[in-house]
């Protein structure tokens, strides 16, 4: 393998490390931001849920873009575009000033995942073995940090600009300097003249011609996606409320199942694409449902607080290998329009985030927190109806049918 496609995937690599470490710092310290601007209770959830209603905006926004210039040059400037939106978020006196900040984050980040993605989904074509786990641990690994850094900040009480100064300052110039070696790659590609004509939800019957995205093909893996999303905003948003209220556990002991939930995230897609060179993917997804599933249950069921942190931690197993295989098999379902393919599967992580949290809350409110947990059980058993679509395609990685590799990497990007 080339010198060239080493340097794309570390660098790649290391966009989703930042990512991960922006996000974990927005979204861990929603309490500080809250007091900073005076948001009351009942207006948070209407800012909380812009970020995603316009990452899903953003994300469109770059299906057409791409179609014009490279994924590597989406990313490259929607990233920087991320960090300072979150400088400004801490920054801010004014409501306005939050909201435009939060406005400007999240389409941005809807950009950000998507032609993230894109590049991942391109290099893995390029190097013909599963390498897309790899990819989402380094997101991973930048969600602990990010956590951790938020942690540092709020026990030296930290104001949010001087929290979030520092990590923009070394984060910023690092992204902009490691986007020098994005490989926009020569694997599946919706800038191709014939993937073009792609440009709504319906056109084109997709598949293996790469003459579109065809939304019967794609459907079930917006489906699965939705239902990785749902599962993953459920430990997010009530693993520590759920320990405590539910379980009986300490104020101290609710914080461990999130980490606990991140750190398995990172181990399991560490050692993930080895499972799927080896298994091939539709066996790791359907492992990975079960266990997920299973978790849901312990957690559940479980008498204390011991058990139902056991539970979130199989459900951090479970859920870590679906979202990368999901957009990995967008790339195999449409060769010739993986980039439209997966703009449009990366509005579905908005649309779990968005539906996971609300349901979970209102079943919890209106029937009881250990009924709730069964629904993402269940909604994650979907996904084994769903499985053979992570075989489909010609490129069928993982599966016993491993491409030789090629060194043909197609565009590079060069310059900032």
């Amino acid at each position: 393998m080339t010198d060239v496609l080493r340097r794309g995937r570390a660098s790649l690599a290391f966009s989703f490390f930042a990512q991960g470490v922006a996000f974990a710092l927005l979204v861990t310290r929603i309490p500080a931001i809250q007091d900073r601007y005076g948001v009351s209770d009942g207006l948070l959830p209407a800012f909380l849920a812009a970020v995603p209603i316009l990452a899903g905006a953003g994300s469109v926004c770059t299906e057409h873009l791409v179609k014009r210039v490279p994924p590597s040059h989406v990313l490259r400037w929607s990233q920087p575009v991320v960090l300072l939106a979150l400088l400004g978020v801490g920054a801010g006196d004014g409501l306005w000033e939050l909201g435009l900040a939060l406005a400007a984050f999240g389409l941005a980040v809807g950009a950000l995942d998507a032609s993230m993605n894109m590049l991942g989904v391109s290099l893995q074509h390029t190097y013909g073995r599963s390498i897309m786990l790899g990819f989402h641990a380094a997101y991973s690994l930048g969600g602990i940090v990010g956590a951790s850094l938020a942690w540092a900040g709020a026990h030296w009480d930290l104001a949010l600009f001087v929290s979030y100064l520092p990590v923009v300052l070394v984060l910023v110039p690092a992204a902009l300097v490691g986007s020098r070696w994005y490989v926009d790659g020569s694997g599946p590609n919706s800038g191709s003249k014939e993937a073009q004509a792609a440009d709504s939800v319906g056109g084109g019957a997709g598949g293996a011609s790469g003459t579109g995205v065809g939304f019967k093909l794609l459907l079930p893996l917006c489906l699965v996606m939705a239902i990785a999303y749902i599962g993953d905003s459920t430990v997010s948003n009530w693993s520590a409320k759920y320990l405590q209220d539910v379980l009986g556990s300490s104020e101290q002991l609710a914080t461990v199942p999130y980490n606990v939930y991140m750190v398995t995230t990172l181990l399991g897609r560490a050692v993930g694409d080895l499972g799927v060179r080896r298994f091939g993917a539709v066996a790791v997804v359907r492992v990975g449902a079960v266990v997920a599933a299973a978790g849901f249950a312990v957690v559940a069921v479980a008498p204390g607080a011991w058990v139902g942190m056991l539970g979130f931690t199989l459900v951090g197993f479970g859920l870590c290998v679906i979202v990368p295989q999901t957009f990995a098999a967008a790339g195999r379902l449409f060769p010739g329009a993986a980039d439209a393919a997966v703009a449009r599967l990366n509005i579905f992580n908005y649309v779990g985030f968005l539906i996971g949290s609300p349901l979970v809350g209102a079943l919890g409110d209106a029937w009881s927190y250990r009924g709730a947990m069964l629904v993402p059980m269940a909604l994650v058993l979907v996904t084994l109806f769903y499985a053979r679509s992570f075989a489909s395609g010609p490129s069928r990685y993982g599966d016993g049918h491993e491409r030789p590799r090629t060194a043909d990497v197609g565009r590079g990007s060069n310059g900032l």
